[in-house]
């Protein structure tokens, strides 16, 4: 009898091929846990970001679907393709302010290659809502939770926004104080995320921090000369 591997060293030729093999079992996790579970594959094969998502179940919680955009993690996987990306139980969230616990598989081809994510995210506003219910008649210190991880949204735009907005929070200047040092740890900090594999990264980039485009190439080109 062969020995099977474990699901994320098996390789597949294709998304195709493996969108039979885990069509069931997105469609079994959903109904499971409830319409709050969103559960999509995202085709990695061609790097177009923009438009990965190849199935999806319960896309109403992040708003998105078939054609849709991968997230800021997407990203951050492709730059560096032979880590173990696999991730389970992290935070996130949606672009609207939700709060996410995720999951993300990643699944490769014969040559090693990332060829595609499975990825789960629950939708905690149930829970907190009936949580903050208990609360009111009991409450009871809780700890801080540790900030999201991954951030899920409709459309790439917005996720590349978020992620500009987070890394300008990071610096904790207002664009109009900053000085060329801390652009380029806001350059920095994007880099590092992926934000660049994002078409037109640069001219949002531009447009938020008040600088030129060129200017922009100019401080990546020093970011990734160290």
């Amino acid at each position: 009898m062969p020995t099977l591997l474990p699901a994320t060293d098996a390789r597949f030729e294709s998304v195709e091929d493996l969108h039979r093999v885990v069509e069931p079992v997105m469609r079994a996790i959903a109904a499971a846990v409830g319409s709050h579970c969103e559960v999509v594959l995202h085709d990695l094969s061609s790097r177009d970001l923009d438009h990965s998502i190849y199935a999806i179940v319960n896309g109403h919680v992040s708003g998105r679907s078939v054609g849709g955009p991968s997230t800021n993690l997407g990203f951050e996987v492709l730059r560096d393709e032979s880590a173990d990306h696999n991730a389970f139980g992290y935070r996130g969230r949606t672009v609207d302010g939700r709060e996410l616990v995720s999951s993300s598989v990643y699944y490769r081809d014969p040559a090693g290659r990332i060829l595609a994510a499975l990825c789960i995210n629950v939708d905690l506003t149930p829970m907190q809502s009936a949580l903050n219910a208990i609360a009111a008649l009991a409450p009871a210190p809780q700890a801080e939770a540790e900030g999201p991880k991954e951030v899920v949204g409709p459309d790439i735009a917005r996720v590349l926004d978020d992620m500009i907005s987070e890394a300008i929070a990071t610096v904790g200047k207002p664009t109009p104080d900053m000085g060329k040092s801390d652009r380029i740890e806001v350059l920095r900090l994007l880099d590092s995320r992926g934000a660049f594999h994002i078409k037109r990264a640069a001219d949002r980039v531009s447009a938020r921090l008040g600088v030129s485009r060129v200017t922009v190439y100019g401080y990546l080109d020093e970011v990734r000369r160290g």
